[in-house]
């Protein structure tokens, strides 16, 4: 008897530990998300500006054309990079669909959102587009900014859930990407003729029109964000060629790239991660997440060969000549550009986007190494675990 109850007992644990790895593996392949939720820029824009230019007639962009796409989708998608994107990357490990731009989505096509919709508009800005006009500087691209991709979430709500409880529930167990959002606050106005002390007015106000956005989802009862910073800048094809030959200008010998312009970047960081550690003091219970794309990216511009990039990290894959292959006049897709045979073997691939392979390198350091802060897990975050545990008691 006292063996069989050994036995019993012994075959109960091995069920249980079974068991548990299986909901583990569950909890890791699907990361308790349903679904993603995107705002940004070009770093994440997966259609919408595309999308843009067809419904308002305006003039189609270069990145709309070969050989934008041709790495993974073998056609323009409106991404800017020749594949993937890290939002991409990001769907297909938690076993969710790539993630589709909102615009041109109506009625009943809605719900086909409710796994993953993107917001995110090639060249848009934090700060409203009123602003930086009055500030003199013009976005050419989009006035899509962070306010108005706010304002598209909140009227689509509806169409995404059923009422107040049930969009709690459906954006407590979305991950939320605020971003990349913020770079083309200082991309334009650099641009457009500004200098870096100018620009550091700026940041404080980009800083808090992001942590203003994030306040306002976490409201409506999201739980875990994850807020990138910004690329170094001063290790792009589109500045390196703008101030070369500059006496003004100081480069890294580590790495070739502009001093100046990388320690605004981290300025701006920084800032923004001050500003994040205060909203965790505020909403304990939500996951806060600073993603950090600036020191993630900064490995291959220190050790490009170490990560693949035979031909180096400072020069476009796709351009129009020039020391870093890049000239504004002839951009990529232009029938006068080049483009390289291997892009992997490229970090850069315009001249201010990077290949796909550099963003599946940042990708993995933020969500499957030390670039998170706190650390990313796909399994799920106790406060969702909780949620669900309230609502299926409550059943």
């Amino acid at each position: 008897m006292a063996e069989t109850c050994s036995l019993i007992s012994s075959s109960f644990v091995t069920f249980i530990i079974i068991f548990q790895l299986l909901c583990t593996c569950t909890l890791y392949t699907n990361g308790c998300y349903t679904s993603i939720i995107s705002f940004g820029d070009s770093l994440a824009d997966t259609g919408n500006l595309k999308q843009l230019s067809y419904h308002t007639n305006q003039q189609s962009l270069h990145f709309f054309y070969p050989p934008y796409g041709e790495t993974f989708f073998h056609e323009p998608t409106g991404r800017c990079s020749n594949g993937r994107l890290v939002i991409d990357f990001i769907a297909e490990s938690i076993r969710l669909p790539l993630v589709k731009p909102f615009v041109g989505v109506k009625g009943r096509h809605m719900i086909e959102l409710r796994r993953g919709v993107n917001y995110a508009v090639a060249g848009a800005t934090a700060l409203d587009s009123s602003f930086l006009g009055a500030e003199g500087v013009h976005n050419p691209m989009t006035n899509s900014s962070l306010q108005v991709q706010l304002g598209w979430f909140k009227r689509s709500l509806p169409s995404l859930c059923d009422n107040e409880l049930d969009c709690k529930y459906f954006l407590g167990r979305s991950l939320i990407l605020m971003g990349e959002i913020g770079g083309n606050d200082y991309n334009h106005a650099l641009l457009a003729g500004k200098s870096l002390e100018e620009l550091e007015t700026y940041v404080p106000l980009v800083v808090e029109a992001i942590v203003s956005a994030v306040q306002e989802i976490v409201e409506l009862g999201a739980k875990t964000l994850l807020i990138p910073g910004n690329l170094p800048i001063g290790c792009s094809p589109v500045y390196l060629t703008k101030y070369y030959g500059s006496s003004d200008i100081e480069y890294d010998n580590a790495t070739g790239c502009i001093t100046q312009l990388n320690k605004f970047s981290e300025y701006h960081n920084e800032l923004l991660k001050i500003e994040l550690s205060q909203i965790r003091e505020s909403y304990p219970e939500v996951n806060i997440i600073y993603a950090d794309y600036y020191n993630a990216a900064m490995q291959f511009f220190r050790s490009p060969n170490k990560y693949g990039f035979i031909n180096g990290a400072l020069k476009a894959c796709c351009g129009g000549g020039g020391p870093f292959n890049y000239n504004e006049s002839i951009a990529c897709a232009d029938l006068s550009s080049n483009v390289c045979m291997r892009p992997h073997t490229y970090a850069n691939w315009d001249g201010l986007h990077l290949t796909e392979a550099a963003y599946k390198i940042i990708y993995h350091s933020v969500f499957q190494g030390p670039y998170a802060i706190p650390q990313f897990d796909f399994v799920c975050p106790t406060t969702i675990v909780q949620d669900i545990d309230g609502i299926s008691s409550s059943a």
